[in-house]
């Protein structure tokens, strides 16, 4: 397979994000509510955040919001936020892919962790597999100064930051792999197979009551390939981005601090 090239990110103000997207609030997600705003990434005012001020979506205000939101050109646009660490001046980003039927505002909950950690951060919302869109964001980040990455995906994501970051040839080749909860194959995304090519550290997660991709996660570290690999099953039947509530979201700052630390 060859790799999509990708291509420069251009400003987006218009999508956005709502507390109650994809089957629950932000509470539902991330296990306590933030903010008193729905959450919005490109800068639209809610009825509930004009009611506050200064406005507040959910984590991010609307400097923030406008600030960070890009959309990333090429065969199909991505639309995805950009944050830096909270230091700034990061060096390593933290690519942040979501699962089948959700979008960027998944992770939302999660950017303040990992920016406060020294990383940059890069949600981002796009259809079809997997890995073709993650590859896309790679000359985005550059413009942003980023030397490396590392991919966190949940689910359809995590299948195809695996398959990703198993191609040769990469324009910025992944320092590290977190795959959550991620199927053995999503579309034309086989982790089953990429897995055998994939040599950078990779910590795969479950939960235990989430059946198959319990089963997945332990197939997947039985076959790969690293050398630097890890498997964390959790209790719980959750899949994708709540395992970061879950308990796995210390135990993936961990593991991205020895595998690749923010600055390199």
């Amino acid at each position: 397979m060859t790799p999509r090239r990708a291509a420069a990110g251009r400003p987006d103000p218009g999508s956005r994000c709502d507390a109650d997207h994809h089957g629950g609030t932000a509470r539902d997600r991330a296990g306590g509510s933030r903010g008193a705003g729905r959450l919005l990434l490109r800068g639209r005012r809610t009825s509930a955040a004009a009611a506050s001020g200064p406005e507040r979506y959910g984590r991010l205000t609307e400097e923030q919001a406008a600030r960070g939101s890009v959309t990333v050109d090429g065969l199909a646009p991505v639309q995805a936020d950009f944050r830096d660490s909270d230091a700034g001046g990061a060096k390593t980003a933290v690519v942040l892919s979501h699962q089948n039927g959700g979008t960027l505002c998944d992770r939302i909950p999660y950017l303040d962790a990992f920016a406060k950690a020294g990383y940059a951060v890069l949600p981002h919302t796009a259809d079809g597999n997997g890995s073709d869109n993650i590859q896309q964001v790679a000359g985005y980040l550059r413009t942003k100064g980023i030397a490396r990455l590392v991919r966190v995906g949940a689910s359809k994501g995590g299948t195809g930051s695996i398959v990703a970051g198993s191609l040769p040839d990469l324009a910025m080749p992944p320092a590290a792999v977190v795959s959550l909860s991620s199927a053995e194959s999503f579309g034309g995304d086989s982790a089953s197979s990429a897995v055998k090519r994939l040599a950078v550290p990779v910590l795969f997660a479950a939960e235990a009551g989430d059946r198959p991709f319990a089963d997945d996660a332990h197939g997947l570290y039985d076959t790969a390939a690293a050398e630097d690999e890890q498997l964390k099953i959790y209790p719980g039947a959750d899949r994708g981005a709540p395992l970061l509530s879950d308990g796995a979201l210390p135990d993936v700052l961990a593991f991205l601090a020895r595998t690749a630390p923010p600055q390199g």
